[in-house]
């Protein structure tokens, strides 16, 4: 159901005057069809205090309450109306059939899908963990008929945030899903690559998770917190930084060759340490996970793409489908 009102009326207690200041919340501003299967969303998130557009994906053929799956992408959410997602693969098409609502909410540009210390000048106001587990879940159920199974999956910036929430909130998640990410964020290396990331539009991380020292950053350590991913079915993929028949010249969709195998080639090498060492630190807990390893396979969509078709036999069991 759609919530009509955004503030919960004031409170007044007997044989006082004054009034209790207003309870600002979360609601669906509206829904809009976008296709058969396929919804826009505009959600007003209390926590940051702005309409965050998510699109919604649901059966062909509804049969009864159903598990979420949130899609989470990477430093291509720049289209203010579409996921990355929709723009890339086919999600209305290869999850008609499936008995799931695909959820893909619209990040703000280096957002890290995280609860930031600080407003920051440039990228304002995110508390998308926040938004993600404590405000859409239930809406999203209660207006697309959900079961409150959810499962996450995200690529890149949002693989290692998908992780990244489910470690933070440990059996929140049944299901999760990591494609070509990193999963460390202490120490120097660890620590830049988010904060690469985050200058490259403009924002600075110490609003993020605070300097260097600050304890946040091992806070959201996913190889750190590696034991609170149990009891949760778990996928993890990464290339090896060689490139493949995708990444060849003429390959359709592929327009700069020398960019997918030179600067996305070096970036799946990356991809490929940060996952050999939560592989490691899996083994180690004992924690069951599957981990693929995709040879060859550079930083780029066609990878992507059949890593979502790979992994959905184990994310389907992970949501009791």
């Amino acid at each position: 159901m759609t919530a009509a009102l955004g503030v919960v009326s004031p409170l007044v207690s007997v044989g006082s005057a004054t009034a209790a200041p207003a309870v600002e919340r979360s609601f669906i501003e509206r829904t809009v069809p976008d296709g058969p299967h396929t919804h826009l969303v505009d959600v007003y998130s209390a926590a940051m205090r702005k309409t965050i557009k998510v699109q919604v994906v649901t059966p062909r053929t509804e049969s009864g309450p159903r598990p979420s799956l949130y899609l989470l992408g990477g430093l291509n959410e720049e289209d203010p109306n579409n996921s990355i997602w929709t723009l890339k693969t086919d999600v209305a098409g290869f999850y008609a059939d499936k008995n799931v609502n695909v959820v893909m909410p619209i990040a703000g540009a280096g957002s890290f899908y995280t609860d930031w210390q600080r407003d920051d000048p440039t990228l304002g106001r995110y508390k998308w963990e926040t938004f993600l587990t404590r405000e859409l879940p239930s809406l999203i159920d209660d207006r697309f008929d959900g079961n409150g199974v959810r499962g996450v999956a995200g690529l890149s910036m949002g693989a290692g945030a998908a992780l990244v929430l489910a470690a933070r909130n440990p059996g929140f998640y049944d299901a999760v899903a990591a494609y070509s990410g990193c999963y460390t964020t202490t120490g120097p290396a660890g620590q830049a690559y988010p904060r690469g990331i985050v200058a490259a539009f403009g924002g600075n991380a110490d609003n993020m998770w605070g300097p260097p020292t600050d304890p946040a950053w091992a806070q959201h350590d996913v190889v750190a917190k590696a034991a609170n991913l149990r009891g949760s079915t778990v996928y993890v993929s990464t290339g090896t930084g060689r490139a493949g028949r995708y990444d060849a010249p003429g390959y359709p969709g592929n327009e700069n060759p020398t960019d997918r195998q030179v600067i996305g080639g070096a970036i799946e090498v990356g991809s490929l340490w940060c996952t050999q060492q939560l592989d490691a630190r899996l083994d180690q807990l004992n924690i069951p996970a599957t981990i693929r390893y995709v040879d060859p396979g550079t930083h780029s969509w066609p990878y992507w793409v059949d890593q979502q078709r790979e992994s959905w036999p184990t994310l389907r069991q992970g949501l009791g489908l």
